[in-house]
């Protein structure tokens, strides 16, 4: 059949007859209807194709990620605040639980769990095929050594005090148990927090040669979707980049991505720099007035959610003039909008809780304080707080108490440095004068010039000293009645101007010092005198946290996947390291943090959570003020980022198997 279709083709010699006999116009629309025809026939060809395949991921590809900052503390048993740190952790190590790409806690290492003793006892199945990177094998063991460093005071782990209590026990090579004392709702966030290290590696280590940075190949062996290749530093031992390669063992997905390379850089310039000319493939910043300007450059943005609010705290150890209804004042003085627009571009939420209705889905405060200037001025006002009409400042006048000049009882005869004072009283006008003491001498002796002398004071204050006790006629003897009159009127009361003045301390980075001269801008408008005390990050942690040495705290907080308000305003908390910054102290706002922390009944903990937050916001131990967006930026050539909810910022590499940059097509 074949032989006879080509014996049908026409010879080359027969297409030159057929075009010679073909008029120019002829030919024109031959040639353009047999490209049409071949146009048509790879369309339907392409068509049938597409239409019948689909696309897949395929393994292959380098993602180069850009990193502000450098790598000090790889290591999962200390809680490092250097983001650097943070996202090295997320990638070379795992643990028994983790959190998905939607912010829910999901099994890693462990097969599944269970819960049970009331919710004091916890037990988990680890998978069967798990490896460290070096190709041993990941137990039991693995995860009570690591809890035994976490829990050792020799270690100094940040990690120790929310695992204080806890017992650990090997049921099995695959199967561990935790004790609780008492049911604690969120210890599946405290686990999911907890990255195992290996036993085999670390077991010999004494505490006081443990290798905090293990910038050493040799210490960093985890069980994550990366592995360290290389670490390149410059002449200075700045570490310019480290390379990592896709763990071939990996126990879940191994990832598309074969390498990963992080570049780190000294400044927000140098990394945007690196992104405009290709040299990256991804990066975070926190300014969002970069947001616009990034996505026309090629890049996608990520909003994503984050549990992290900032709020304006306040010392209750030493309140000083910020009592309960000044604190009032200026949260009615608060226009959160401004901040929110100014600042983050609107880019975020207003918040009036520590408990994030938005991210953990609760309702908000019953009656939350409202932008009102003029409700803000009046409750200063009703607190003695006056404007003063030369500064536009408020400052309350307070009569300073002085010690009684007049305390014995005097009358003639008696002799006494009082009696002296009271001489010289007596001959003072507006007081005295001509009028009660025209003698004026001041002998110290209680004469009958003196006795006339009081005689007319107490006719003269007839109404406050004599009709009080019936009489019209002065006695002249000091008692009680003309003491306390001498007191009033021959004693100079000093006033104490206290102004309505306060500090606020914070950091100075990004969006600390920028909000701070906002919150000075606005209470400044209500009269207050506000001054700005700006601070490293580390003298914050070192000085100002630790001493609870602020008037004003503006300053941020992170929370977890889980509601826990306890750590940050249980009263137990208000003394360093614990985190409840105001030094807030509530008994009844305990007590639902308490039933909120121990209770097994989901609609139980909302509700118990949401009576503390009433009590708080009633209470004002701090301005709520925004909840920010967290932005991250990816070529598009990098496919499979789908996280919408995270913890923090490294959590963002929660799904990294699944990113990749190649694709293939297979038949349906």
């Amino acid at each position: 059949m074949w032989l006879n279709f080509f014996k049908k083709i026409p010879k080359p010699s027969q297409w030159r007859r057929f075009f010679s006999i073909l008029k120019k116009k002829e030919l024109i629309c031959f040639l353009v209807l047999f490209f049409l025809a071949i146009a048509s026939a790879i369309f339907l060809d392409l068509n049938f194709y597409f239409q019948n395949t689909y696309l897949l991921p395929k393994s292959g590809g380098e993602y180069k990620e850009g990193i502000i900052g450098q790598p000090r503390f790889i290591n999962p048993l200390l809680l490092s605040d250097n983001d650097p740190d943070k996202d090295l952790v997320e990638i070379l190590f795992s643990g028994l639980l983790k959190y998905d790409d939607q912010g829910k806690i999901v099994e890693e290492l462990a097969e599944n769990y269970q819960i049970g003793d009331e919710g004091k006892t916890y037990e988990f199945q680890l998978k069967e095929n798990i490896f460290w990177q070096d190709g041993e094998k990941i137990t039991s063991e693995d995860i009570i050594f690591t809890l035994g460093l976490v829990q050792s005071p020799y270690y100094r782990s940040p990690l120790r005090i929310e695992w204080s209590g806890v017992r650990i026990e090997a049921l099995a090579e695959k199967k561990v148990a935790f004790y609780l004392q008492k049911p604690y709702s969120s210890f599946l966030e405290t686990i999911a927090r907890l990255k195992i290290l290996p036993k085999h590696i670390f077991k010999d280590i004494p505490a006081e040669n443990f290798p905090w940075t293990l910038t050493s190949k040799e210490y960093l062996q985890g069980s994550g979707p990366f592995k360290v290749k290389t670490i390149k530093e410059n002449n200075s031992g700045y570490i310019e980049e480290i390379i990592l390669e896709r763990n071939e063992r990996f126990f879940d997905q191994v990832p598309f991505i074969k390498k990963l390379s992080l570049y780190f850089y000294e400044s927000l310039d140098d990394l945007l720099k690196a992104a405009r000319v290709g040299e990256i493939d991804g990066f975070s910043i926190s300014e969002p007035k970069y947001l616009k300007v990034l996505e026309k450059e090629g890049f996608n943005a990520y909003k994503i959610s984050l549990p992290r609010y900032f709020a304006l705290f306040f010392n209750l150890k030493n309140p000083g003039i910020l009592n309960e209804k000044i604190r009032e004042a200026l949260s009615y003085g608060l226009d959160k909008k401004e901040i929110l627009d100014k600042i983050f571009l609107g880019e975020g939420q207003i918040i009036n809780s520590p408990i994030l209705a938005d991210y953990y889905n609760n309702n908000s405060p019953v009656e939350p304080s409202e932008f009102n200037l003029e409700k803000a001025k009046e409750i200063l006002e009703k607190e003695g707080f006056k404007e003063n009409p030369e500064t536009g400042k408020r400052e309350k006048s307070v009569s300073k108490e002085i010690p009684s000049l007049f305390k014995s009882e005097l009358k003639k005869g008696s002799q006494s440095k009082e009696v002296s004072d009271l001489q010289k009283c007596l001959a003072t006008p507006p007081v005295g004068g001509e009028n009660i003491y025209p003698e004026g001498e001041i002998t110290g002796y209680f004469g009958e010039k003196t006795e006339m002398a009081v005689i007319r004071f107490q006719e003269k204050y007839a109404k406050d000293i004599l009709t009080p006790i019936g009489l019209t006629k002065g006695t002249g003897k000091v008692g009680g009645m003309t003491r306390d009159k001498l007191n009033q009127v021959c004693q100079e009361i000093p006033e104490e101007i206290t102004p309505l003045k306060f500090t606020i301390t914070t950091s100075d980075t990004f969006p600390l010092n920028e909000m701070s001269q906002i919150l000075k801008s606005q209470f400044e408008n209500i009269g207050a005198s506000v001054e700005i005390r700006n601070v490293s990050l580390s003298e914050l942690q070192t000085n100002v946290l630790t001493e609870r040495n602020f008037e004003t705290l503006l300053f941020g907080e992170a929370l977890g996947q889980l509601a826990d308000p306890f750590p940050f305003w249980h009263s137990s908390q208000k003394d360093y390291p614990g985190l409840n910054i105001s030094s807030y102290s509530s008994k009844d706002a305990d007590k639902f943090l308490e039933k909120a922390r121990e209770t097994t009944d989901e609609n139980e903990r909302i509700e118990s959570l949401e009576s503390f937050q009433d009590i708080l916001i009633g209470d004002n131990p701090a301005l709520f003020l925004t909840q920010s967006s967290y932005f991250y930026f990816l070529s598009p050539e990098i496919k499979g980022f789908k996280v919408e909810k995270i913890t923090g910022p490294a959590k963002r590499f929660v799904n990294i198997e699944k990113w990749y940059l190649k694709t293939k097509r297979n038949w349906k």
